[in-house]
C-alpha cells in the first residue's frame, strides 16, 4: 500500500511541477518580471526534494509536506485574486493536496510497515537499520 501512496505523492508533485512550468512560461507569462526569474523562484524549490521523492525516502516525503503547504497557500492566494484563468489556481490547489496527502499517508504506511517488521523479528530489523546508516 505504501507504493500506492508514493505514486499518489509523485503524481501530485510532478503535476504541480508541470503546471507551474506551463502556467508561467506559456499560458500566463508575467509582465513585470522576467519569466526566468519567476520560474526560478516558484519552480526552483521543487527541485530540492526530487531525488529523495524518486527514491521513496520517508524523511524527504515528511519534510516535503511543508513545501506542499507553501504551494497550497500560493494557490489559495491566486484563487482569491483576479485572474484571467482561475482554473490554473484550482489545479495548483488540487495537485498540492494530492502531493500532501500522498506524502503523509506514504510516511504513515512506511512507519507501520517498519513497526510490523520489528514486532515480528526485532534482531534482523535492528541489524538492517545499522547497515543502511
Amino acid at each position: 500500500m505504501s507504493r500506492f501512496w508514493l505514486a499518489v505523492a509523485l503524481t501530485g508533485y510532478f503535476g504541480l511541477f508541470g503546471l507551474l512550468l506551463l502556467w508561467f512560461a506559456w499560458l500566463e507569462p508575467p509582465h513585470r518580471l522576467p519569466v526566468a526569474l519567476v520560474l526560478l523562484i516558484l519552480v526552483g524549490p521543487l527541485l530540492l526534494p526530487l531525488r529523495g521523492l524518486l527514491h521513496g525516502r520517508s524523511y524527504t516525503c515528511a519534510w516535503t509536506t511543508f513545501l506542499a503547504l507553501f504551494y497550497f497557500t500560493v494557490g489559495i492566494f491566486y484563487a482569491a485574486g483576479p485572474m484571467s484563468r482561475p482554473w490554473l489556481s484550482w489545479l495548483e490547489i488540487g495537485f498540492t493536496a494530492l502531493w500532501f496527502l500522498g506524502a503523509i499517508l506514504y510516511v504513515r504506511a512506511q512507519g507501520q510497515a517498519r513497526r510490523s517488521i520489528v514486532a515480528v523479528n526485532p534482531i534482523p530489523a535492528i541489524m538492517n537499520s545499522k547497515q543502511t546508516q
